[in-house]
């Protein structure tokens, strides 16, 4: 099992891993220093699991978890949170964590959670490995809640909620959400296989999020634009067209969501 610890306090990062020292099953551990720093090394080190800190400068621990890599065929890493704090407990199990564990760490309760962690890892479907997708998700391998854009040495939270259409930008991707258009790195179909099927292609050089299409306005040769619901319009191709309308069919059709 590979750990990622994130904690802005050396200390807490050194305790932790003394503590990991002396545990069995532990192939590899890396650390990070703050948000950003461990969504990067998620995807450079390739985590199973991460020892999250929630009071963190800048992009909070319940930020991070709700901005974990995830694909169908690549779960996002799994989550315990260890805090100075009981006041986020709800939150975070609300977030999907496995765990919550209390500073100064127990190891006793460090040792229960790993177990917890490997169990849940061993229920997992086979050839899983520890590669997560690029882009963003949530532990259990759950569509993301949002995405983290750098602008300018400002991180900026783009709710996918928010998200009405998509559109290629040389290498980035426009991420159109009705308060601007940031640019996220990475490529149109990699960002559609994270966000899940409520993101459908509609032309080669976009996409739309269904909940926001309001009407699809085709020509006798099938292009034509899909109307969103914010007034909002996106380019639509005679070639997407029938995926297009299938997924809304699909959409429609799907029972309502249980909680």
């Amino acid at each position: 099992m590979r750990i990622l610890i994130v904690d802005d306090e050396r200390p807490a990062r050194d305790r932790l891993r003394r503590l990991l020292a002396g545990q069995e099953g532990i192939g590899a551990v890396d650390e990070a220093r703050d948000g950003v720093e461990a969504l990067a090394k998620v995807e450079a080190f390739r985590p199973d699991a991460l020892l999250l800190d929630i009071q963190m400068p800048g992009l909070s621990g319940l930020d991070v978890a709700a901005s974990l890599p995830a694909s169908p065929t690549a779960p996002a890493p799994l989550v315990v949170f260890v805090t100075a704090h009981d006041d986020y407990a709800l939150r975070a199990f609300d977030a999907n964590a496995i765990d919550y564990l209390l500073k100064p760490c127990d190891p006793v309760r460090l040792a229960r959670a790993l177990a917890r962690l490997k169990e849940r890892l061993a229920a997992r479907p086979a050839g899983r490995g520890a590669a997560p997708a690029p882009a963003g998700g949530h532990a259990d391998g759950l569509a993301p809640r949002q995405l983290l854009v750098a602008e300018r040495g400002v991180t900026r939270i783009v709710r996918i909620a928010d998200l009405r259409w998509l559109e290629t930008a040389d290498n980035y991707v426009a991420l159109h959400d009705g308060a601007g258009v940031p640019l996220l790195r990475q490529t149109l179909a990699g960002l559609l296989e994270t966000l899940g099927p409520a993101f459908v292609r509609c032309h080669r050089r976009a996409a739309v999020h269904l909940p926001w299409i309001d009407r699809i306005v085709a020509n006798d040769k099938g292009d034509g634009h899909v109307v969103l619901a914010d007034g909002g319009t996106v380019p639509l191709s005679r070639q997407y067209r029938p995926a297009l309308l299938a997924a809304l069919l699909a959409a429609s059709a799907a029972p309502p969501a249980v909680g």
